[in-house]
């Protein structure tokens, strides 16, 4: 059974950094942005209005950056992150952290709600798919 799914405050931010530094590391093989640079950006990102941070316990967090969008005349919701831990895999906390991130979405009055994948993480693929995600094109990317 899956944790119930809250906005994370400003004191959950080490919760907050603690899940991404898990997520940086596990998942995008990465050790970069050190834990000091996560922690500054999170204590910045979580009292701005256009981001969200959703925890799933100690289990999943999910983040939510909006932006209005012109040709829509609404706002955009971009799901950036989603990470569950290993324990709360196959519990229900993933499909709980998309609900949500869906749920705050409609009551932020957007269009759409947007992600990316990485091409072999199939499990998140497959849930995102069950929520109607699609690919609708191209995602390009240029690093600067």
């Amino acid at each position: 059974m899956s944790a119930p799914v809250r906005r994370a405050g400003p004191g959950d931010a080490e919760t907050v950094v603690r899940l991404l530094a898990e997520f940086r590391t596990r998942f995008m093989g990465r050790t970069e942005p050190s834990d000091e640079s996560l922690r500054a950006s999170v204590e910045q990102l979580i009292r701005h209005p256009d981001t969200e941070y959703l925890l799933a316990g100690d289990s999943g967090i999910a983040q939510l950056r909006y932006r209005h969008n012109v040709w829509t005349g609404a706002c955009d919701c971009w799901l950036e992150d989603l990470y569950v831990r290993d324990e709360g895999r196959r519990q229900g906390v993933g499909r709980a952290l998309v609900e949500a991130s869906i749920e705050r979405a409609r009551a932020r009055g957007c269009a759409r709600i947007e992600l990316d994948t990485q091409e072999h993480f199939h499990d998140a693929r497959r849930l995102y798919e069950r929520f109607g995600f699609s690919p609708p094109g191209l995602l390009m990317r240029r690093e600067l």
